[in-house]
């Protein structure tokens, strides 16, 4: 069996796992316009001048979110096609216990997750997650959505196909950035977002840059919110191994958002995504660029409060 032929599986499988990487970084940070009701459904609200949009958590406060999404990755090796069709849905409650300095303290817990991911190469390599659930750590969040502290996060760990992995990376961009300054209906302003995702294979960095849009105001939920849409641009780096061969990941990425937040409560509502993936794998050993299409769709909605 020659070189490629042996990697090949290998890659898919770590392909993979970069395809969902791409997914935790954008579920929060994009989505697609009109999505959230038929215009007729919506309910204008007055907005005010200089609004200004701010996280607020009461302690013993509750929020619990539920999390899906979907995503395609179609891969050229050698002359043929190869997908890889995942699925990840999660379930999880954000309890405020205080400040911290001026910063939001939150106990995290996660509820439910689940995943699955399909290879046509590799068949199923869904993880077992029941490690994972019911397990909690506490998370850091500032008044205007960033995430200061997540670490407790890295101690939650699972194993997908001998990589284990950890949940951080998806909670330091759970939660929309606001402005940090008053904005009124159709003020911009810029946010970024990034994460490290470290395993036993692998190390890759995603970056994200928004601009951010206050397109107007909706009723969701019952609650007033500011819809605000995101044009969102990313890049993916990264390097790997596998059986003793070195991976060399590169990408960009591309989405547009729409979210909600609830402004006289401080919350964040609701968010949904669409993005698209184009990466490069090389495999210098092996002699060969991989060229990979990603395609994301994902939603974080605001499932209970207490």
């Amino acid at each position: 069996m020659s070189l490629k032929n042996a990697l090949t599986g290998r890659v898919v499988w770590a392909a993979g796992i970069a395809a969902t990487l791409v997914l935790a970084g954008c579920a929060a940070k994009t989505t697609t316009p009109g999505v959230a009701g038929t215009p007729a459904a919506r309910t204008a609200v007055t907005a005010p001048a200089g609004l200004v949009l701010e996280y607020k958590m009461p302690a013993g406060r509750a929020l619990t979110y539920l999390s899906k999404s979907e995503e395609t990755q179609i891969m050229e090796i050698q002359g043929q096609s190869m997908d890889t069709q995942s699925t990840n849905s999660g379930t999880f409650t954000f309890k405020a216990k205080g400040l911290k300095d001026k910063n939001l303290l939150l106990g995290v817990t996660i509820d439910d997750v689940a995943a699955t991911m399909v290879s046509s190469a590799q068949g199923d390599m869904s993880p077992n997650m029941d490690a994972v659930k019911g397990k909690s750590f506490d998370m850091v969040l500032s008044p205007l959505g960033s995430e200061v502290d997540v670490s407790g996060a890295e101690a939650i760990t699972y194993d997908l196909a001998g990589d284990i992995r950890n949940l951080s990376s998806g909670f330091k961009m759970f939660f929309p950035d606001l402005p940090g300054k008053p904005v009124k209906v159709g003020d911009t302003w810029p946010s970024s977002a990034g994460t490290d995702e470290k395993t036993t294979s692998m190390n890759i960095r995603i970056d994200f840059q928004n601009v951010n849009t206050l397109e107007g105001f909706e009723t969701v939920e019952g609650m007033e919110c500011a819809r605000i849409s995101s044009e969102v641009t990313g890049t993916i780096t990264g390097t790997g191994s596998q059986m003793g061969t070195d991976l060399t990941f590169s990408g960009t990425s591309k989405g547009k958002d729409v979210w909600y937040f609830a402004v006289k409560e401080g919350i964040f509502v609701k968010t949904m995504s669409e993005s698209t993936t184009e990466m490069s794998i090389d495999v210098p050993a092996a002699g060969m660029t991989i060229p990979t299409t990603q395609t994301t769709k994902a939603e974080v909605k605001l499932a209970g409060k207490k």
